[in-house]
Parts: C-alpha cells; sequence; structure tokens
C-alpha cells in the first residue's frame, strides 16, 4: 500500500509524493515516488523525468502522511 506523504525539508520547498512503506526508527533514508511540490508543479531542483528521489532522514524535519482519499467518503454522523 503507498501512502501519500509531504516531506518538510527546513530550507527547501516542501516535497509531496507516495512511498511504499513509511519509514521505520533505524531506517536513514526514505524513498520517494513522483516527487512534486504540493501544488503539483514540479520541483525547480530535480530533474522533471525524475521517478524516485531518495533522501536521508536527516535532511527532513518532519513528514506529514495524508489521508486516503476512500477514508474522506466515510460518514461518521448521520442524522434522521
Amino acid at each position: 500500500m503507498a501512502y501519500s506523504v509531504i516531506l518538510h525539508i527546513p530550507g527547501e520547498t516542501s516535497v509531496a509524493g507516495e512511498v511504499e512503506e513509511l519509514p521505520k526508527p533505524a531506517d536513514t533514508i526514505i524513498v520517494v515516488t513522483n516527487p512534486r511540490q504540493k501544488d503539483g508543479k514540479d520541483l525547480h531542483y530535480i530533474d522533471h523525468d525524475t521517478v524516485k528521489v531518495i533522501w536521508p532522514l536527516s535532511k527532513v524535519g518532519f513528514i506529514e502522511i495524508l489521508g486516503d482519499a476512500e477514508e474522506e467518503k466515510i460518514i461518521g454522523f448521520v442524522r434522521e
């Protein structure tokens, strides 16, 4: 299962993309597929044909894990 994430890298534009698995405490890198800006535009420092990028976790401030579109369809409260 792929996760949609946003990497927050200090001093750089946030990077949106997908990861196959979330990093574990012992991991030192994160592999991001389809890296882009949050608005979908290309990142200026990555070639536009790039499919995957490996970032060292030491350069990442924090990672946001985005919800699945199907999770948003779940109805939490129904009033009859």
